[in-house]
């Protein structure tokens, strides 16, 4: 029975993820990277993709040392805090100062929330 509820949650998150994605290219087109994040029970992990989604131009996450050194446990929002401004640290000095958020079918609040808030004042635009 388990099994069952976790593969029909699993795929309500990815039709989610597919709505979001759909919204994001017609708002955006392929003018902004995207600014894609995914989390776990134990990690939160962020990613700013170029536009046509060849390549990524930053990554942060709790699995690195230099931001998860400072937090004391990876799953919980002041690690998403942490790497949110570690994002967009990266971002601009790769150059990238706006993006489109890419939520990934998660809702925005807690972890997710706490993420998108820290690289806006990080100075990120989305």
């Amino acid at each position: 029975m388990a099994k069952d509820f976790n593969k029909e949650k699993w795929a309500k998150r990815k039709l989610k993820a597919k709505r979001v994605r759909t919204k994001i290219k017609k708002i955006s087109g392929l003018k902004y990277p995207r600014l894609s994040v995914f989390r776990s029970n134990r990690h939160i992990y962020a990613q700013v993709i170029s536009p046509d989604g060849s390549k990524i131009i930053a990554a942060a996450s709790t699995v690195q040392k230099a931001t998860a050194g400072d937090a004391k446990y990876t799953g919980n929002v002041e690690a998403a805090a942490l790497v949110g401004k570690a994002i967009a640290e990266k971002s601009k000095t790769a150059g990238v100062t706006s993006v489109a958020f890419d939520r990934s079918g998660f809702r925005y609040h807690g972890r997710v929330k706490a993420l998108a808030e820290a690289a806006r004042e990080g100075g990120l635009e989305f």
